[in-house]
């Protein structure tokens, strides 16, 4: 299992972007929640397709779930087509991986 959590810094103490599409940066962790690699956002800048962008680009690390402050319409519906599910979290990275913890 492999988790992205979309953040506004390169740090599993930052806070989670409100974006998903847009997130400076995503950190992908494994099912122990141990920190494998942190991947600068491409699509952060720029005209629209930044959610297309994002989940194909994390489909491609194999990640099973995303974790942001918000999604586009758009962005789910290409999740749920590659079957990669999405939660909405606010806070820092911490708390949300504790929270898919006790989930």
């Amino acid at each position: 299992m492999r988790i992205a959590v979309a953040t506004l810094k390169k740090r599993e103490t930052s806070q989670i972007s409100v974006q998903a599409g847009r997130a400076p940066y995503y950190l992908i962790f494994n099912e122990n929640f141990e920190l494998l690699e942190t991947v600068s956002n491409p699509f952060k800048r720029g005209g629209g397709g930044a959610g297309f962008g994002v989940v194909k680009m994390l489909a491609d690390k194999k990640v099973d779930t995303v974790i942001a402050g918000g999604f586009g319409k758009n962005m789910i519906e290409t999740l749920t087509e590659r079957g990669i599910k999405y939660l909405e979290a606010t806070g820092d990275v911490k708390k949300a991986l504790l929270q898919i913890g006790r989930e």
